[in-house]
């Protein structure tokens, strides 16, 4: 991001209103590779054109901010890597972690990867480094540190119903399991800003918190996501769940979440009045079926459904409904920012 962009970002969080309302985006791998016409093998393999991909999306629309900017992942195998799954690479698709725990009673013998070390994670740092100065030259920052959260990264270590069935039938190992996992996940930001100093917001990812009831959230939700978010002393706290997330919007502001990232299917409206007014919302037309699959006047048409009776517009960034899907084309983005500026 570039300092008038973070800047803006503040003041965006601090309740300051926007007209036209600012528009951001979540971008990586499911996007950026198609939309700049190569394969996701050449996009993780390439920090060359890993980063041209990313200011051809910068360059192309200079009025939207693209979160968390520069991500410097390896599709959902990122963080799994770190803990042994086997990476399975396909040249167009997204990678595939497999699972590595394969019973409950293999939580009792995990131990928490060194995140200088293990997996992916040093080349993800890698690949930053090496283009460091070319990214500060051209006007920009890192400005966030990312995670995988920590029922996402339990999930694919063990898959999405054994997990289920430990966290109804095993608590005490479901606990054990997500605090290493938290452990790690805390040493893995801390790591990116030790050697990120200008890094400066928190960016957690973590669908699988959608899943769970109101007593889930609170047993096994709130006290991780809070844990880990407590110990940064930054002005931007992001978190992304474009699963369900009714059942977690009442516990961000007590958990520390002060940017949210949630699913089309909750209208703004809706969100603001179960998030409360100190938590930005970065929401959200349908990503798929409209900003990707839609025709220009469809996402014209969304986003003005989804303004409407919206008439506090303080802290709200539009966006949609999760990050950035396959296949969403430059003029269906141009459509949405025209849209924005007609209609804020």
């Amino acid at each position: 991001m570039t300092n008038k962009e973070w800047i803006t970002l503040l003041e965006i969080l601090d309740g300051k209103q926007f007209n036209p309302l600012p528009v951001g985006f979540i971008i990586d791998s499911p996007w950026l590779p198609g939309w700049d016409g190569i394969s996701a093998m050449d996009y993780y393999s390439s920090d060359n054109l890993w980063l041209k991909a990313n200011f051809d999306a910068i360059d192309t629309f200079p009025e939207i901010m693209f979160l968390p900017g520069f991500w410097s992942e390896f599709g959902m195998c990122t963080e799994p890597s770190a803990f042994g799954s086997k990476m399975v690479w396909d040249e167009t698709e997204l990678p595939h972690a497999d699972k590595v725990i394969h019973s409950t009673e293999m939580i009792d013998g995990l131990s928490k990867p060194n995140v200088e070390k293990d997996g992916l994670l040093p080349f993800a740092i890698k690949r930053l480094l090496h283009h460091q100065t070319v990214i500060n030259e051209r006007g920009h920052e890192i400005k966030f540190a990312v995670s995988r959260g920590p029922l996402n990264i339990a999930t694919f270590l063990m898959g999405t119903t054994e997990f289920m069935l430990a966290s109804a039938m095993e608590p005490e190992r479901t606990h054990k399991f997500l605090t290493i996992i938290s452990d790690f996940i805390s040493d893995w930001l801390k790591y990116q800003i030790k050697i990120f100093p200008s890094i400066e917001g928190i960016f957690m990812l973590d669908d699988i918190v959608g899943f769970l009831g109101d007593e889930d959230q609170k047993r096994y939700v709130v006290p991780y996501l809070k844990s880990i978010y407590d110990q940064f002393d930054v002005p931007v706290k992001f978190f992304h769940n474009d699963a369900e997330g009714k059942v977690c919007a009442p516990y961000l502001e007590e958990i520390g979440i002060n940017l949210f990232n949630y699913s089309f299917e909750h209208s703004i409206r809706e969100m603001r009045e179960l998030c409360g007014e100190k938590v930005t919302l970065l929401g959200n037309i349908p990503p798929r079926d409209v900003l990707a699959n839609g025709t220009s006047e469809d996402v014209a048409n969304a986003v003005v459904s989804s303004l409407e009776g919206v008439t506090d517009r303080k802290r709200i960034i539009m966006s949609c409904g999760g990050g950035m899907p396959p296949n969403v084309s430059t003029e269906n983005i141009k459509a949405f920012v025209n849209a924005v500026q007609m209609n804020s």
